[in-house]
């Protein structure tokens, strides 16, 4: 077997040998200490410090991502938001079409509660949404009533789902327009008493 770098030919180790020069030893010390002096000085993360004002759960839908920042900076949240994107907005919320998608979501929500104290989620779905093209009804734009009957249910889905995991927290349910990048803010359903 051969002897290791640290060792002399005699098994001791080179900084106690006693032909071992001063040079070799302080030359194989002294990364070390350099290295321990750094992670001393280095300061802790400070996550801990950083308050968000919301988490902005919107869809994947390129076009509305200069709207919604606009839209996001009215509402004096500052940039100051945590924001996620998920296609469908709240359709992935619910589950649907794939549990993975809410199980992202609820991820998300739990970490910028814990680690950046939100007290609001604001959930932002949009006019001619192709994952609700793709799962509920490839002609669902041609008929803006139901579009937005059918945005407002999944909306008021993902409210009743977030309000029941965080009951302190405010939820904030829009449906944004294509032509106007108007955001509709949707009411949510009064429990049944």
């Amino acid at each position: 077997m051969k002897n290791s770098i640290n060792q002399s030919k005699t098994g001791q180790c080179l900084c106690c040998h006693p032909s071992a020069s001063r040079r070799h030893f302080l030359k194989s010390f002294l990364p070390g200490a350099v290295a321990f002096s750094l992670l001393q000085s280095t300061a802790p993360a400070k996550a801990e410090t950083h308050q968000a004002k919301a988490l902005v759960l919107s869809c994947i839908d390129f076009r509305f991502l200069t709207a919604e920042s606009d839209f996001l900076g009215r509402k004096h949240l500052g940039g100051e938001y945590d924001w996620t994107a998920l296609a469908g907005a709240s359709l992935a919320v619910t589950g649907f079409p794939h549990p993975s998608d809410a199980e992202a979501f609820w991820d998300q929500l739990d970490l910028s509660y814990r680690l950046h104290h939100i007290h609001k989620v604001i959930v932002i779905d949009h006019q001619d949404c192709g994952a609700y093209a793709t799962m509920i009804d490839a002609n669902l734009s041609k008929n803006p009533e139901r579009e937005l009957q059918i945005h407002t249910e999944y909306l008021h889905r993902a409210d009743r789902s977030i309000r029941d995991r965080y009951p302190n927290i405010e939820v904030e349910l829009y449906f944004a327009t294509l032509d106007k990048a108007e955001f509709q803010p949707i009411l949510p359903r009064l429990a049944k008493l």
